[in-house]
């Protein structure tokens, strides 16, 4: 017999449409973002690298070879060559491979064009309702700190760069980076971090966090083979958010856990699945 997932009486967990809807449209398009909006995401999380002539663009990888159909490296590209590329038809060869673009008319910009960090903002800021933002640095990059100086100039243009230091932030920011977090939390203290974890590293088996950390990001894989570290970062003061969590059994588990914030593909479902 199944039961529904529990969720702590304070908060349910938060749901967050990793790199937006992206089971259900092309990954950091518009269109997933919107689809994750319309499903009642209640936080969405990107990836930003910056390009040559310095605008921050949601892209996972260095390079844009797997979700474009173009070559090369984001930070060696300018907006106007990202803008050029097609970022979506890619989902839709994958998902029928029949598919062909010729007599589908004109491609739709929202699931094929590169998207802005600024672009993402907007849509938040319109969107009617309180939706979180859960901003991952990707590094090692070419320009090092001016990632992170760039991000915490556009969020301070929308004015979310200094968060009451005792209540809930709209916006968070991610990394695997420690030296990343550290250049965040020097500049804009407030703004909590997330360190993001494939593997636990031997210094932080015990739970701990690298300095001034509050947030632990680990992996699914972590958390299915060392259920007790959630509890270990738990002791010592930690919340954790874990990613990419898709799978019913990994949700309940997550669940079962008393996780703070499940990372996902399929928001729509984890939402139903956690009743809501």
């Amino acid at each position: 017999m199944t039961h529904a997932p529990q969720q702590t009486a304070l908060r349910p967990i938060q749901v967050v449409a990793h790199r937006g809807a992206s089971e259900e449209a092309p990954e950091h398009t518009l269109a997933a973002y919107r689809k994750a909006i319309e499903h009642g995401a209640d936080a969405l999380e990107c990836d930003v690298r910056l390009t040559a002539d310095g605008h921050l663009v949601l892209v996972h990888d260095r390079r844009v070879n797997r979700t474009s159909n173009g070559r090369g490296a984001v930070s060696a590209l300018e907006l106007a060559d990202l803008a050029a590329l097609d970022f979506g038809s890619w989902k839709d060869r994958e998902e029928s491979p029949d598919w062909d673009a010729e007599g589908m008319g004109e491609p739709d910009p929202e699931r094929t064009s590169v998207l802005t960090l600024e672009r993402l903002l907007e849509l938040v800021s319109d969107a009617g309702r309180p939706i979180d933002l859960a901003i991952e640095t990707k590094h090692p990059t070419r320009w090092a700190g001016q990632v992170e100086e760039r991000l915490l100039l556009l969020l301070k243009r929308f004015g979310l760069d200094a968060p009451p230091a005792d209540g809930p932030s709209p916006v968070r920011i991610m990394s695997f980076s420690a030296r990343s977090l550290h250049r965040v939390r020097a500049a804009a203290p407030t703004i909590p971090t997330v360190y993001l974890m494939q593997f636990i590293s031997p210094r932080m088996r015990d739970g701990r966090l690298p300095a001034g950390v509050r947030i632990a990001g680990p992996g699914m894989r972590i958390v299915r083979n060392h259920p007790g570290f959630v509890k270990k970062l738990q002791a010592q003061g930690h919340r954790v958010h874990v990613w990419t969590v898709n799978e019913p059994e990994d949700v309940q588990l997550c669940a079962d856990l008393g996780v703070e914030a499940i990372i996902t593909n399929r928001p729509r479902q984890v939402l139903s699945q956690l009743g809501r």
